[in-house]
């Protein structure tokens, strides 16, 4: 993406970047299909923490973490590197919490099993490293 107009990515392309991490892990890996799940994620709360610039053309890695699972709610740590460099370019929170499809309320019994158990061994990896 080329959104170098002062020599760095618009904020808002690490937001893209944030998004998509997130939902394609919940598309491949947790059984989320955005126009069909009974369950559907609600971003309520984000944030970003800039500490250095990119700039195109550079390509960059990103990756995610759980760093809280609720009933309903998860809480995911992102982080955007330059690829080849070791240092943290931005991290970012981003949280969703699950609802029912129709009526936008969290579920009696929680966000769907098979949601829970991929979010859940994100938390697990962790918990070895």
């Amino acid at each position: 993406m080329d959104n170098d107009m002062y020599s760095h990515q618009n904020n808002s392309v690490y937001y893209y970047l944030f998004d998509s991490i997130v939902n394609t892990y919940l598309m491949t890996r947790c059984g989320l299909d955005p126009s069909t799940s009974a369950q559907i994620g609600l971003v309520v709360h984000s944030h970003c923490d800039y500490l250095g610039a990119v700039a195109f053309p550079a390509v960059l890695d990103v990756g995610m973490r759980v760093a809280k699972l609720g009933r309903s709610s998860v809480a995911y740590e992102t982080a955007v590197f330059e690829q080849g460099a070791d240092d943290v370019r931005a991290v970012g929170e981003f949280v969703h919490v699950f609802v029912e499809r129709e009526g936008r309320k969290p579920a009696a019994e929680g966000m769907a099993p098979e949601m829970r158990r991929a979010l859940q061994a994100l938390v697990e990896t962790q918990a070895k490293l």
